[in-house]
């Protein structure tokens, strides 16, 4: 039996919410339970050089939530999020994305379908602007057709103000707007970690799968990240997160799943996971 009062990981939830964002976020949480799966994984599994990284694994995250992916190092979480974007291929298995299986398409044709993610270290063009950053990610541009250049000059220019004050926009909304015109290789480790998650914005997704998106990040970005995912839950955005912040996962999530060694170790809500002796042995190694 784990003594949970000395030993146990670190539950405590500190994230800075306002009375209303907490009552808006478990106002949502009661809604939740019943939702059809965005995304659904079964029986994945993937093995590198003869060693099983995910085993069978399973994974659900319905429409509207703030799912919750954890486990010791080693569990086999990044492995798997590299199988739900197809960023790897599995072995077996099946990933449903908005009802359609999508294991053998490639990365940007899933993010053509509304499903992106962001990195564990954030990947921004470094040598390109802030704002350039943002313009490249917007999907379907008319420019992206080397006659439209040319045809269509009138278009173009249209376009392109109409993205750039959506991108504006969405950098006021990250608190990145003063630094549109700066190189993104200037900004710091959370600041960049805020345009991923930006540029991410502009695809208009309707999944984000967040790779530890409090990793190397200071306590005030922490909580202003935290703040954004709760918003724009609110308006509708889905969300699935791998995290080893406990205090992030727990304030944030409404459905944890639990790898161990590749395989799911348990899922429920977070109080459920925080008494789940299983889950306490996993992290303590017991």
């Amino acid at each position: 039996m784990v003594d949970n009062s000395s030993t146990s990981p670190n539950w405590d939830i500190n994230l800075p919410l306002s009375q209303s964002e907490e009552a808006s976020v478990a106002a949502v949480r009661q809604q939740k339970p019943n939702a059809a799966p965005l995304l659904a994984a079964s029986k994945l599994s993937k093995s590198f050089g003869g060693v099983r990284a995910v085993d069978n694994a399973e994974i659900q995250v319905p429409q509207g939530s703030i799912t919750g992916l954890i486990g010791p190092n080693g569990a086999g979480k990044t492995t798997l999020f590299n199988l739900l974007s197809s960023f790897i291929q599995p072995d077996s298995g099946q990933v449903l994305f908005d009802g359609e299986p999508i294991q053998n398409l490639q990365p940007h044709q899933i993010a053509q379908q509304g499903m992106v993610r962001t990195f564990q270290v954030a990947r921004v063009l470094s040598r390109m602007s802030v704002m350039e950053n943002m313009l490249l990610a917007a999907q379907k541009q008319t420019g992206e057709n080397f006659w439209n250049v040319w045809l269509q000059p009138r278009k173009l220019r249209q376009e392109e103000r109409k993205l750039q004050r959506q991108a504006m926009e969405v950098l006021d909304s990250v608190g990145l707007a003063s630094k549109a015109e700066d190189y993104a290789g200037a900004l710091s480790g959370g600041q960049r970690k805020l345009l991923e998650i930006a540029r991410v914005l502009m695809t208009q997704p309707k999944l984000i799968l967040l790779d530890e998106p409090a990793a190397g990040v200071n306590p005030t970005l922490i909580n202003q990240i935290c703040e954004h995912v709760v918003r724009w839950n609110r308006e509708g955005m889905t969300f699935l997160i791998i995290e080893h912040n406990m205090d992030v996962i727990m304030s944030l999530c409404d459905r944890v799943w639990v790898l161990a060694e590749g395989r799911n170790l348990a899922d429920g809500t977070p109080t459920e996971i925080q008494q789940n002796n299983a889950v306490l042995e996993a992290y303590l190694g017991q």
